[in-house]
């Protein structure tokens, strides 16, 4: 290829990666995809590509509802050890932001919730909100009618529509509320915690913060008591703790794919973040992530930016 067709491809690319990252809800995997795309683009006859943006979306598309088919990922989401993997407020990798559909697209509730949907419901759903295709564009797209497009919308939206709160969070708002879960957490007295929580709140964690499983092994609380006694006993400090750590980390308050998050530093790392779902002024959703390979993403971009003071510098 020569350089104006790499850079063609390139142009698209963060498009291409945020469209694979809502599909799939892995940046790892949309990283792969995208990559896969650019090796079709490759070996593609570009002379009968009229419209490259709507082939590379089509055949990104493709590709990813091949992963979300394929006998692994089925397994991995069958026995429930599948959870979203974080992006950090500002890695492009979230895409378009303009309005409240696309903002509420890459949150923890409603990535998780389109794990009930089929993949072409997911991928109705992502194009149409995320991206404003129309309904003659997703049709082609997939290989489905104009009406298939419309009905599987319909679908999506009835569920998908639980997850949304339309609540936009930004820094000094992520940080107050990730200040009074850190204080309450940190107080001793599980009941100041379950004050903060909503009357169903629910929480889930691989091991960060929440619970003393093994990292990687979801853990679920299903009671807003019996999460607040977990979140409580996991930011307790220990020296057990730190060796595990390896230091003594520090506590950040940032956004995490639109939601207010507690971030967990350590030279530079990334060792773990809890998520906050917020409804009502209240946490109605706790997730806690801890495995490695679904922070690496996360540290990257936390390597990146700047960053305000930590809550806690030493913890």
């Amino acid at each position: 290829m020569d350089a104006a067709t790499v850079a063609r491809f390139e142009a698209n690319r963060n498009r291409l990666a945020s469209l694979a990252y809502r599909l799939l809800g892995s940046a790892a995997d949309a990283e792969d995809t995208v990559q896969d795309a650019f090796l079709r683009w490759q070996a593609a006859d570009r002379g009968y590509v009229e419209l490259p943006e709507a082939w590379l979306t089509k055949i990104v598309t493709n590709l990813a509802l091949d992963r979300l088919r394929s006998a692994q990922a089925r397994r991995e989401r069958a026995v429930g050890a599948w959870m979203p993997e974080p992006l950090l407020d500002g890695d492009p990798m979230l895409g378009p932001a303009a309005t409240v559909e696309q903002r509420e697209s890459v949150t923890f509730a409603v990535l998780t919730l389109m794990e009930r949907l089929s993949p072409v419901e997911r991928a109705v759903y992502v194009l149409r909100e995320a991206f404003a295709y129309s309904h003659a564009e997703i049709a082609e797209i997939l290989g489905i009618t104009e009406s298939g497009s419309q009905q599987h919308t319909h679908r999506a939206r009835r569920r998908i529509t639980a997850a949304r709160n339309g609540t936009d969070i930004d820094h000094a708002h992520a940080r107050r509320i990730v200040e009074a879960f850190v204080v309450a957490a940190s107080s001793g007295r599980t009941d100041r915690l379950v004050a903060l929580l909503t009357d169903d709140a629910t929480g889930i964690s691989d091991g960060a913060g929440l619970g003393r499983g093994p990292v990687g092994k979801l853990i679920r609380y299903s009671t807003p008591e019996r999460l607040a006694g977990a979140v409580r006993a996991g930011l307790t400090p220990s020296a057990a703790k730190r060796r595990l750590a390896g230091g003594s980390p520090s506590i950040h308050a940032v956004v995490v794919n639109g939601c207010p998050a507690m971030l967990v530093t350590l030279d530079d790392r990334v060792v773990g973040v809890t998520i906050l779902e917020i409804r009502d002024d209240k946490i109605a959703g706790v997730c806690g992530i801890a495995a490695p390979h679904r922070l690496a993403r996360l540290t990257e971009e936390w390597r990146r930016q700047e960053h305000d003071l930590p809550l806690i510098e030493s913890w």
